[in-house]
């Protein structure tokens, strides 16, 4: 088996999320892409953010007519900080397989920063999305050496959206129906979230 985990806090869901996973299983091959909902994001310690029963559930609503796309709950279940490596640990022990960690680039400058890389790198390869303006060289240039042989391109075509933003226009009554799916944006209005 082949398989995407795409990790983070999905506060909300949108889009962007989704063309990643068809994108990877598309160009890697992939299986099944498994969104990770992380519990707190260590890097973004000091984030409020949205219940997990609520992220969970969009999340769900999202990807409920994606065949190849499943989340887990498992680090919201752990509790405590979600590191990456923890959790590829644990799933090769419980689902062995081939996996990669799908990523943006913006993430992956920051990858030294992470919990144990190089252990990571020997759990799971990484599939990055690439969109315009940036170029894979862009992306590689400040990659320590080590880790370019475990990183896969993904192609992605410029899609400028994020949770942060859409967040906002939420909040602000704008229409966010062209990055959002309408059964996330239901719940999110049934819900009063954000």
């Amino acid at each position: 088996m082949r398989i995407g985990i795409l990790g983070g806090t999905f506060d909300p869901p949108h889009q962007g999320h989704l063309s990643l996973a068809k994108a990877a299983i598309d160009q890697l091959q992939l299986d099944e892409v498994i969104f990770l909902p992380a519990n707190r994001n260590p890097l973004k310690a000091r984030s409020v953010q949205t219940a997990s029963k609520h992220r969970l559930a969009m999340v769900d609503r999202m990807i409920k007519d994606e065949p190849q796309m499943s989340y887990s709950d498992m680090e919201i279940t752990r509790g405590g900080s979600s590191y990456t490596v923890d959790t590829l640990g644990e799933l090769q022990m419980v689902r062995p397989a081939e996996y990669w960690f799908l990523m943006g680039a913006d993430s992956l400058r920051g990858i030294s920063e992470w919990k144990n890389p190089i252990r990571l790198m020997k759990l799971c390869r990484l599939g990055v999305a690439v969109r315009p303006p940036l170029i894979v060289a862009d992306v590689l240039v400040k990659l320590p050496e080590e880790y370019k042989g475990k990183v896969d391109i993904v192609n992605m075509p410029a899609l400028d959206v994020s949770s942060t933003d859409l967040r906002g226009r939420i909040h602000r009554g704008q229409n966010v129906s062209p990055w959002i799916k309408p059964e996330v944006l239901q719940y999110i209005q049934t819900n009063k979230l954000y």
